[in-house]
């Protein structure tokens, strides 16, 4: 894998592993999940919010969320970018629509 792509991947990696619990139960996960990558620095309040609806998940999702976070932040501008841009092409090749409910499966499966 490319040294540039491999960042991005490591990060999609832990979507696909802690998404499905994080995002439970949310109207919009691609939504939810941009939010916490809008802008240059993770939004940590955010995610503590989505930790907090899950506490019988929260042991095992929030050290892996806290490393996301830490290695978003060391991306450079392109590369967070390129993550928001993969986000957006995820929910157009789910057919999710706006406000529209995610397949359950959405996330582990791309």
């Amino acid at each position: 894998m490319s040294p540039t792509l491999e960042p991005i991947h490591r990060l999609a990696q832990g979507v696909r592993t802690h998404g499905p619990a994080l995002l439970a139960g949310m109207p919009d996960p691609h939504d939810e999940l941009m939010s916490l990558v809008w802008g240059p620095r993770f939004d940590r309040e955010h995610a503590l919010g989505l930790v907090a609806r899950q506490p019988e998940v929260a042991a095992h999702t929030l050290p892996a969320l806290l490393a996301a976070a830490d290695h978003f932040d060391a991306l450079h501008a392109g590369a967070q970018g390129r993550l928001r841009r993969l986000i957006v092409r995820h929910r157009a090749l789910l057919g999710v629509g706006e406000g529209g409910a995610e397949p359950s499966t959405g996330w582990a499966n791309t």
